[in-house]
């Protein structure tokens, strides 16, 4: 599947639900199904900032594809990582790179969102973006 067809299964998942406290449940079930990231891998280097909650992500290269890794200490924004993990995990750096995000915009997340909570997204994705654009120049 590649991040396309990933990003529609998203909308699709979030179209069963007919308000947003049952989408914010379903955020919250996403967050608690994210692998667990490796202890040692909860660094201060790997935190993301601008969020207002801990964020820590990490990335590797295996195969030439990128592999995310995160949690987080709010489980709203766990759930959120986890949405970004789940279409961009496993992907090339440089589809991450180019990728255009625009399930977040159609499923209405970001406005649904703290402007806090919405910030922390938009440092989440630049940070993901990063380390791609990081990888694919070495």
């Amino acid at each position: 599947m590649n991040i396309e067809q990933k990003q529609q299964e998203i909308i699709d998942d979030f179209a069963i639900y007919d308000d947003w406290m049952e989408k914010y449940e379903y955020i919250i079930e996403l967050g608690k199904e994210l692998p667990l990231i490796d202890p040692d891998k909860k660094t201060e280097d790997r935190l993301i900032e601008g969020c207002q909650s801990r964020v820590w992500l990490d990335a590797s290269i295996e195969n030439d594809k990128m592999k995310l890794t995160a949690d987080s200490d709010a489980i709203i924004t766990k759930g959120i990582i986890g949405l970004l993990i789940r279409v961009l995990d496993n992907e090339t750096p440089e589809d991450i790179v180019k990728s255009d995000l625009h399930f977040i915009s159609d499923i209405g997340l970001q406005e649904h969102l703290s402007p806090t909570r919405a910030n922390g997204l938009v440092s989440m994705v630049k940070k993901i973006k990063i380390l791609a654009l990081s990888s694919l120049a070495k």
